[in-house]
């Protein structure tokens, strides 16, 4: 029922399940989780998520750095070897790239030719690029615009409703975390509202941002119907509903070649 399109399978705490990765996929698909969408953030992570991914069929994950990484391992990142790294069947998508002007300012000149490339090669391979962006939205969106990006998810979506018109203008879908359902989220809330339910996506950022009630916790995959919660009640739907819609979406983003 419930698709968790981002979660971070190589860094979830497994403490509870006597460090099985394979219990905790269980656990979620108890919840009703139904896909997993495994996150790279290091070049190296493709190794162990194509690993877990062929152990599970319904795991895929992404090939991609990200923008918190620094300069020498961005710039491995060559269009060419992202496209080498995104032949498998079980590469759902590129990333997660994108900027991040609030944890590193070092590297922002690297930080922006990195993302081009991962769009580059997203767009060569015909797989949506997962975008990540903090303190840096109006960077993000020229970037998105200036490359002809068509085909991503801006995933943990935190901005201004100026920011989400306009990617999905572009053709993004937008991706919202727990943080959507912390009570000091209402104004991310109002943005949410106006997202068009056919452009909606749901994700944990596991083992990050776990949504309440479970705030200040690990976060893993099978809270993602939490995050479908706080959607029902915005958009004045059933999580059932909000469960069939965001996995419907992700599907056709998935088929969109």
């Amino acid at each position: 029922m419930f698709v968790d399109t981002h979660c971070h399978l190589t860094m979830l705490d497994l403490t509870p399940y006597d460090g099985s990765l394979d219990q905790a996929l269980a656990q979620a698909r108890l919840a009703g989780v139904s896909k997993f969408m495994g996150i790279s953030v290091d070049l190296d992570d493709h190794k162990k998520l194509a690993e877990i991914a062929s152990r599970h069929a319904d795991v895929g994950y992404s090939v991609g750095v990200h923008p918190c990484e620094d300069a020498d391992v961005m710039a491995q990142a060559t269009t060419e070897y992202l496209v080498s790294l995104a032949q498998s069947d079980k590469v759902w998508a590129i990333g997660e790239t994108g900027l991040d002007y609030y944890h590193s300012t070092d590297f922002i000149e690297e930080q922006k030719r990195c993302f081009a490339r991962h769009i580059e090669a997203s767009k060569i391979v015909k797989k949506p690029v997962v975008v990540h962006t903090r303190a840096a939205k109006h960077d993000t969106v020229d970037i998105i615009k200036a490359e002809q990006s068509a085909y991503g998810i801006l995933h943990c979506f935190t901005e201004d409703w100026e920011t989400a018109k306009a990617v999905l203008d572009c053709g993004y879908y937008i991706s919202f975390s727990g943080i959507v359902s912390f009570k000091n989220a209402q104004d991310l809330r109002d943005v949410a509202k106006q997202v068009p339910l056919d452009r909606l996506l749901i994700e944990t950022d596991s083992p990050y941002l776990a949504p309440a009630p479970f705030r200040g916790k690990t976060n893993e995959p099978k809270y993602v119907p939490y995050v479908a919660k706080a959607l029902s009640d915005v958009y004045d739907k059933s999580v059932e509903e909000i469960g069939r819609i965001t996995t419907q979406n992700f599907e056709n983003l998935l088929n969109l070649k």
